[in-house]
């Protein structure tokens, strides 16, 4: 592949290890630090003894809530000017030095509700710029694959992000978390020991972001169909592809849809897995960690093997295949009890998480014009944030109006089966619009 081609001409191996090795980084603070570790420091620590009727857990799910409405504003049409400025990989690059810089200043966040707001600022801020920098690497999956071998890249590098969050977490457990400050033994006064791991984790996606900035080509400008614009101008550009989507390729606009009711569906069963395992089926607080690890072996694992299939049968048929076999193992779950049940169930669950995922991306890169792929995997944040709130808002319900968290599971196969439905809608897939003429 050269600097003038947009689309690979064959699969390079050391351009996919790059590029997967970014998805391995990011774990870095989409697991550590915004579900499993920093979150909970500033819930459960700094916030512990905020004065006032909000708790610190409402502020700061308020304050994600309010990331992803600067996201959906803003995804679509960053993603759409790297396209049309031929700067898809200097916004990566600046993009993601953004989010380590974000993270590494964490470690200010003393343990101290006067910190609380500091601390909810930042992780907010980075999470839009994570998601942001998510859509111009999403974008590269054309020029790191060729129509025949998109679906396996894919897979392996949502297989990368798995087992990276897994093994960042492990060392962060052991090295500073368990027992007083891991077996560094690193001082807890003032949250130092969790504050220090917001530098690992700052220093751990850097590293492994930077063989994809050095290895796969800049995107060249003349290959992109949408004219440049300014800022502003870019909304009206975007208002006017939206309406030729509709239009033309309704295949895509259907799809857009579909995944973010089902995608949210998938979120949902790793956002409220640990409250079932420890509320419903008698898992220990302990032994959730281990659940967690090797649940996310289990995704990266399935998502590997369904790249394989991607390629073979179509990605459509991969998301089918897979939000069926959850709904069966969810619907298990409603009627058993026990740890071992949840074992074998959840495990299932999450065994086609994975692949749900993989496959999404590449059916919307099928989808996708040449040129066009950061303005549409920026309308592919921009639509998943928008029905973020429904899998925590059934999940809540169900439970409530059942009196006991296992009801909630209803609320997330709920969202799954409307995914499904919309899913079903959308016609067959298309050739790959890579493989048409230009």
């Amino acid at each position: 592949m050269t600097e003038s081609v947009a689309v690979a001409r064959r699969t390079d191996r050391r351009q996919v290890l790059a590029w997967s090795l970014w998805d391995w980084g990011s774990a870095a603070f989409n697991a550590v630090i915004v579900t499993f570790i920093f979150s909970v420091y500033l819930t459960d620590a700094v916030g512990e003894d905020l004065p006032g009727p909000i708790s610190a857990s409402s502020w700061l799910g308020w304050s994600i809530g309010a990331a992803g409405l600067v996201l959906a504003v803003l995804a679509p049409v960053t993603g759409q000017r790297s396209d049309a400025t031929g700067h898809r990989k200097r916004s990566l690059g600046l993009l993601t030095l953004s989010v380590v810089v974000v993270t590494a200043l964490l470690f200010l966040v003393k343990d101290d509700y006067h910190y609380l707001w500091l601390g909810l600022l930042l992780v907010a801020v980075g999470t839009v710029l994570f998601e942001l920098a998510q859509v111009p690497y999403f974008a590269m999956l054309r020029q790191v694959s060729t129509p025949q071998t998109v679906g396996r890249v894919s897979g392996v590098g949502w297989a990368f992000g798995y087992l990276g969050g897994i093994v960042l977490l492990l060392i962060c457990y052991v090295g500073f978390v368990v027992g007083e400050g891991g077996l560094l033994g690193l001082p807890t006064r003032d949250g130092l020991d969790i504050r220090f791991i917001a530098l690992v984790a700052a220093v751990w996606f850097l590293v492994f972001a930077i063989p994809v900035l050095i290895t796969v080509p800049e995107l060249p400008a003349e290959a992109s169909p949408v004219p440049p614009a300014g800022f502003v101008e870019s909304y009206r550009v975007l208002f006017a592809e939206l309406r030729t989507m509709w239009r033309e390729e309704r295949t895509t606009a259907l799809f857009l849809a579909a995944s973010a009711l089902y995608r949210d569906g998938l979120a949902g069963v790793f956002t409220f897995g640990a409250v079932i395992a420890v509320s419903v089926y008698d898992i220990s607080k302990d032994d959730v960690l281990i659940f967690g690890v090797v649940a996310n072996v289990t995704a990266a694992a399935g998502a590997f093997v369904a790249g394989r299939l991607d390629d073979r049968i179509g990605p459509r048929r991969v998301i089918v295949t897979s939000l069926v076999c959850m709904l069966a193992a969810g619907l298990v779950l409603l009627f058993v009890s026990g740890s071992l049940a949840f074992w074998i169930f959840g495990l299932v669950l999450t065994l086609f998480v994975g692949p749900a995922q993989s496959a999404s991306r590449t059916y919307l890169i099928r989808l996708t014009p040449v040129g066009k792929e950061g303005q549409h995997f920026g309308l592919y944040a921009m639509t998943g944030r928008a029905v973020s709130f429904l899998s925590p808002a059934l999940f809540g319900l169900m439970a409530f109006l059942g009196g006991d968290d296992r009801w909630g599971i209803i609320g997330i196969l709920l969202v799954l089966v409307v995914g499904l439905l919309a899913l079903l809608r959308v016609p067959p897939e298309v050739r790959d619009r890579a493989l048409l003429p230009r």
